[in-house]
């Protein structure tokens, strides 16, 4: 009799807690749809690979080989220009001179090149955000970070990226 007691107790202990985590989740679950009553959407982009097939991206990186190539056109100006020197004193105050140059140009080209690079990262971010909000999204994560679900957004947001 005190197994078939204990047995019964023990029974009547977990029913209660089944219970009350039923109705624990059923109470988070309506509070979630209060909250949002459409339900929580989430969604995902590929970052990667909407960034690698921006136009802007490509652009930026066609004046970025553009500027490498004059500034290699550059040093070998440079470079002609102290071999002309007749003094070793004059080639170093030379060397200086360029060294000094050469330190702006770079200078000026990495500023310009993330600004611009800021410029299309605010872009394409606002672009998800845009579509997200559009497409009733709660929650947009980047495709990398999440392991399962989600709506892929990747392919909207390629076509509206530019």
């Amino acid at each position: 009799m005190n197994k078939q007691k204990f047995f019964t107790t023990s029974l009547i202990a977990i029913s209660a807690f089944l219970l009350g985590a039923g109705i624990n989740n059923v109470a988070h679950s309506e509070a979630a749809k209060t909250v949002n009553p459409q339900g929580i959407k989430i969604g995902v982009v590929d970052v990667n690979q909407v960034v690698s097939s921006s136009q802007q991206v490509k652009a930026l990186k066609a004046q970025q080989d553009a500027k490498k190539k004059e500034l290699v056109k550059w040093l070998d100006t440079v470079k002609t220009d102290i071999q002309k020197q007749s003094s070793q004193e004059n080639k170093v105050k030379l060397a200086q001179k360029y060294d000094k140059e050469l330190i702006k140009k770079q200078e000026a080209a990495k500023n310009e090149y993330v600004k611009k690079l800021e410029a299309i990262d605010n872009s394409i971010s606002k672009t998800i955000t845009d579509t997200a909000k559009a497409k009733g999204y709660t929650i947009v994560f980047a495709k990398s970070s999440v392991l399962y679900g989600g709506d892929d957004l990747t392919q909207e947001i390629k076509k509206v990226v530019k």
